[in-house]
């Protein structure tokens, strides 16, 4: 997927960008592969499948859902920034805050966030489990979003405790998030929240299956979770 056909793919689906976004894409492109130069954090860098794979898939989730109702977001795990960048670019309003256990990586995403010019950015090198059990952050966003980080039963472990009552958590997955979706189900309903909506689709040019699942937060999550930092990895509530 080039440039033209991405900007031209999101056209269709409702979001028209800038030329000043082009550019905050174009932007991030290159300092993504000079970056990976220096450390891992992609084996994606030709730049089509960075726009397909990266940026692309990142912004599905706005297919189906309307950030301009929503305010705060917390992106777990991120990465390089994925999904939440991506998704900030096209919703400049949004506060975004970003965890993520590598510091090398909060590096990164502190000087992408300053070329590309982006405003109410939040990054906190931090462990998942910790960073749910703190204060300041936990039952806090509106929105918390993770992509591709681990499987269901332990993903919700360490989103959902960040979700403000009423508020979603939002899974995107691969085409595995059925079976995942059934071994989650007792973590869902523990930590608080309910299944609402899931969208399938495809992703252009490949046609590799994607899911997005949407959790509303329904009562607050109880104080022992997250547990401690590896915990809900080697023991997921099942």
């Amino acid at each position: 997927m080039n440039e033209e056909q991405f900007v031209q793919a999101l056209k269709e689906q409702g979001i028209e960008l800038s030329e000043e976004q082009i550019q905050q894409f174009h932007t991030y492109f290159e300092t993504l592969v000079e970056w990976n130069e220096k450390m891992n954090l992609t084996a994606i860098t030709d730049q089509p499948s960075v726009y397909l794979k990266h940026f692309y898939d990142s912004i599905s989730a706005a297919f189906y859902i309307d950030f301009n109702h929503v305010q705060s977001l917390c992106d777990v795990g991120a990465g390089a920034g994925f999904p939440s960048i991506p998704i900030k670019i096209c919703f400049p309003h949004l506060k975004v805050t970003i965890v993520d256990s590598l510091n090398k990586r909060i590096q990164f995403l502190n000087h992408l966030s300053d070329v590309l010019h982006l405003g109410h950015m939040n990054f906190v090198h931090s462990r998942a489990e910790d960073f749910g059990q703190n204060t300041a952050y936990r039952e806090k966003f509106d929105m918390v979003t993770a992509r591709a980080v681990a499987r269901l039963s332990v993903l919700s472990e360490l989103c959902i405790p960040l979700v403000k009552s009423g508020g979603q958590f939002v899974a995107m997955k691969a085409a595995s998030g059925e079976e995942e979706l059934k071994d989650a189900q007792k973590a869902i309903s523990i930590l608080g929240t309910k299944l609402v909506e899931k969208f399938e689709f495809s992703l252009p040019i490949e046609n590799s299956e994607r899911t997005i699942y949407i959790f509303e937060k329904i009562k607050n999550t109880p104080k022992k979770y997250p547990r401690k930092p590896g915990v809900p990895n080697k023991s997921p509530l099942h």
